[in-house]
């Protein structure tokens, strides 16, 4: 694992602001290890002050200066003038990486978002991000309102405004029942929330794929990011088993049983519990097998 990784996307994580570029180049580089980010952070310079002159123009050329009006024109903009649209690949990693969506105009809603969000923030129009299950969303808040308030926008088809049925019809699409709708999912995501979504998807393309190298530095990642998180400290070590790593293996999942058997677990959790500790005695035989 690179070190270097961790210390970039945990110094990005950190950074002061809101901006989340640079922290989508670093998981991106995990599928481009040569990328150079500047190139694309000044593509996002020069977004954000063309739209900052695109939405003046539109409240000049209407006289409506209200938040409806601004993202509407930011709507044109990016999905009209710049040609940006969803692509239905979710199972394809360059949908996930911000470099392949700016030079190909096409991305998942988690990073049609962050172009969006982004875009806006140079242009001088606050949006914020929106961790809704199974499909990413943005919202321009109403300013001195409640923080679920405002315009709830969906980058992925266009830039199109959603109403709270919309909505309940979206969650019903992406996880029918198993998420109840509460207003509750519409707040507003924090800037390390979004960046470990990213991570997420990513890590279940990769395990698809069956490319368990680009998984675990995923993982090194939102281990990083989450050290709480017994489930990636689980992942992490389950893939070094599958990659032959006998000693990260061994380190991770007995450090898992461990810390995980000091919760109550309910049948599935004691059952993975117990699948987990075959997998230790399997690597332990290895090790004794070497000595």
């Amino acid at each position: 694992m690179r070190k270097d990784l961790v210390d970039a996307l945990t110094s990005a994580s950190n950074a002061p602001g809101t901006q989340l570029a640079h922290a989508a180049l670093v998981i991106a580089s995990i599928e481009y290890p040569r990328l150079e980010p500047e190139p694309y952070l000044r593509q996002l310079d020069a977004m954000g002050a063309s739209a900052a002159t695109f939405i003046r123009e539109h409240v000049e050329e209407t006289g409506d200066g209200s938040t409806l009006s601004c993202v509407r024109a930011l709507n044109n903009f990016l999905f009209q003038e710049q040609g940006f649209q969803g692509n239905e690949r979710y199972e394809d990693p360059r949908n996930s990486c911000l470099n392949e969506v700016l030079e190909h105009r096409t991305g998942i809603p988690i990073t049609l978002s962050l172009v969006y969000m982004e875009t806006a923030r140079r242009a001088g129009l606050h949006i914020d991000g929106i961790n809704f299950p199974g499909h990413f969303l943005v919202r321009c808040p109403d300013v001195g309102k409640r923080a679920t308030s405002g315009l709830l926008i969906d980058p992925f088809h266009g830039g199109a405004l959603l109403s709270e049925h919309d909505c309940r019809v979206l969650l019903q699409k992406h996880v029918g029942s198993e998420v109840a709708f509460s207003k509750s999912l519409l707040a507003p995501a924090t800037r390390k929330e979004i960046i470990v979504r990213m991570l997420l998807n990513l890590k279940r393309i990769y395990v698809h794929m069956r490319s368990f190298p680009q998984a675990r530095t995923v993982t090194e990642l939102l281990v990083a990011l989450t050290p709480s998180a017994l489930s990636e400290l689980r992942d992490r070590g389950l893939l070094a088993y599958h990659l032959n790593d006998v000693t990260g293996a061994l380190r991770d999942l007995q450090t898992y049983l461990k810390l995980s058997s000091m919760s109550e677990m309910d049948k599935e959790a004691r059952e993975e519990h117990d699948q987990i500790w075959e997998h230790v005695k399997t690597l332990r035989r290895r090790v004794a097998a070497l000595n």
